[in-house]
């Protein structure tokens, strides 16, 4: 699993952090922006009639309603990365990290409207009756691109497992755990049974279910949010104006005592942005083309709420809880990741101008920190560390109070051997008081408001929600790839190993399962963004040949 584990660092940092990635994605939706006119402004109040139902007509060709492919595709996007996407976001970039969540929603907002109208426009009634779309049919049938075709619907086969299935489950285990003390592997069971009894009825037992689920489960999270935000609403304020502050300054934004750089804000913003949104991905496409209709210039348009929905409300909600609740800023005691962890050598303080100086530039990824990561042996009895050469680093933070276990509970006497920053026995933990991040630091903040205590039982019954019904939805992403790439038959066969690997993320290494998340993102979403880049013109054309139908149809209409 190491060596696993160190491929995935290298293709997390070719890709999946690499620097050239969010300018990409931000260059498309702002080059569509312009070249379309705005869509995402100008088509919002048509994009909120339509999905209603209102310009419907009768014997179209399709499985389900406007809504019901919102809700499914919506199902997708809204998920961890609104509870603790966010969250990491903010813990890495500080406040200006929102701002960029904003940017590529908005921005993604026609992203999203592009590559939803050709999806649709390019779908295939397949055997059983049903509809089969998405970037890869248009790649296909339009482009002539059988190659980039295949390599999207395999990125989308791996994403779904990357995006769709494992971190959910993952994030959804350790909620459960943290919150009612339920065991990962009994919250994986047991929603595992229910993945499957839900996903074998295909498309129409989905959509059903998330058409219910979606409006429910956004209530409940912006109520609970709602509880928070004006419980500290003299924050709110300060909030808005560190987020702008951060962002504009270009200088270092405060994600933690340490602090990141202009650089991750911007990195962490856009690619947590895209996480939650899925604007350029080419997963809600999928969705959308199971939609009736004979215009898919008009199923485009519907899909402009989603990253509204999903990033300008929800994640703004999640990031203003954290931010006017303050807890980004707080050290509490909590379980040290290794995916968070460092240990370097010497003792470091955070009261120290020169050390934090060090300490930011390390964890910035700068030359010339003086750092120099801990090897050897770390005495300890009791849990306590008799040897104080060394500092631990956890989420950008000087670790405190520091005790070493033996997992999950039981503390440590003997000799801790440290390889690269990390303990070699992986049995052995490290707990202590450290800044948090992702849905841990959002359960903090949840309760900060009006419901006390109370407040996580939101973030827990919200991600449990949010979570499950991004992996059902992202189980019929998969499957449609499956049929693109070999044929009805393997649907089948994809859905048991959807369904282990959701049990099997309830109880892995976080680490690996983000990783994975950050580097299939990528892998889909770059021939998605090259496929409608090369189509821009015919989207053109389709919006300027639908507006001549509608308003010859519609004439009473604005």
């Amino acid at each position: 699993m190491d060596a696993f584990g160190q491929l995935l660092d290298n293709l997390d940092g070719l890709l999946g952090g690499a620097f050239w990635f969010p300018y990409v994605l931000l260059g498309v939706g702002l080059f569509f922006t312009i070249y379309l006119k705005f869509p995402q402004i100008r088509y919002f109040k048509h994009a909120c009639k339509v999905v209603t139902g209102k310009f419907d007509k009768k014997d179209q060709e399709g499985d389900t309603t406007h809504f019901q492919a919102l809700a499914t595709a919506l199902s997708g996007t809204v998920g961890t990365g609104n509870i603790g996407g966010v969250a990491l976001a903010i813990s890495i970039g500080g406040p200006a990290a929102l701002f960029w969540m904003w940017m590529t929603a908005f921005f993604g907002m026609t992203t999203k409207f592009v590559e939803v109208t050709l999806s649709h426009k390019y779908r295939v009634k397949i055997d059983d009756g049903t509809m089969a779309g998405g970037p890869m049919y248009y790649m296909d049938r339009r482009l002539n691109m059988k190659w980039l075709a295949v390599l999207f619907a395999i990125a989308t086969v791996i994403s779904s497992f990357g995006t769709g299935s494992l971190p959910q489950i993952n994030n959804i285990a350790q909620g459960m755990e943290a919150t009612f003390g339920f065991e990962p592997w009994h919250t994986g069971g047991v929603l595992s049974v229910l993945l499957a009894l839900v996903i074998l009825g295909g498309i129409k037992r989905i959509a059903a279910i998330t058409s219910r689920v979606v409006p429910l489960m956004a209530a409940v999270y912006i109520i609970g949010a709602l509880g928070v935000i004006l419980y500290n609403i003299e924050n709110i304020g300060p909030s808005f104006a560190s987020v702008f502050v951060d962002a504009f300054s270009g200088s270092a934004a405060a994600g933690g005592f340490l602090g990141a750089s202009f650089a991750y804000a911007f990195n962490r913003g856009v690619n947590r942005g895209l996480f939650s949104n899925e604007a350029g991905q080419g997963s809600a496409p999928i969705a959308h083309a199971s939609a009736k209709g004979d215009e898919p210039v008009s199923e485009g348009m519907v899909s402009i709420l989603e990253p509204f929905i999903d990033t300008i409300v929800i994640c703004t909600l999640t990031g203003l809880v954290i931010l006017s609740s303050g807890v980004w800023t707080e050290k509490f005691d909590t379980h040290f990741e290794r995916s968070s962890m460092t240990i370097v050598q010497g003792q470091f303080s955070e009261d120290n101008t020169e050390q934090r100086e060090a300490l930011y530039k390390y964890l910035n990824g700068q030359k010339d920190h003086g750092i120099e990561i801990y090897n050897g042996n770390i005495n300890v009895v009791q849990g306590r560390a008799v040897n104080t050469d060394f500092t631990v680093i956890h989420s950008r933070s000087i670790g405190e109070d520091i005790r070493f276990g033996i997992t999950p509970r039981h503390v440590y006497t003997g000799v801790v051997t440290i390889k690269d920053g990390i303990p070699v026995d992986n049995s052995i933990s490290i707990m202590g008081k450290s800044l948090v991040h992702s849905a841990e630091l959002t359960t903090k903040a949840f309760t900060r408001g009006f419901f006390g205590e109370n407040g996580k039982y939101i973030v827990s019954i919200g991600l449990l929600l949010f979570a499950f019904s991004t992996a059902i939805a992202w189980s019929y992403y998969g499957d449609r790839a499956m049929i693109y790439l070999l044929g009805s038959k393997s649907v089948m066969p994809y859905r048991v190993f959807y369904v282990a690997g959701f049990f099997w993320a309830s109880f892995a290494d976080t680490t690996l399962v983000w990783k994975l998340a950050a580097v299939a993102i990528v892998v889909m979403t770059l021939p998605n963004l090259f496929g409608i880049f090369l189509l821009r013109k015919e989207m053109k054309e389709s919006i300027n040949d639908y507006w001549t139908k509608f308003k010859k149809e519609n004439p009473n209409e604005k």
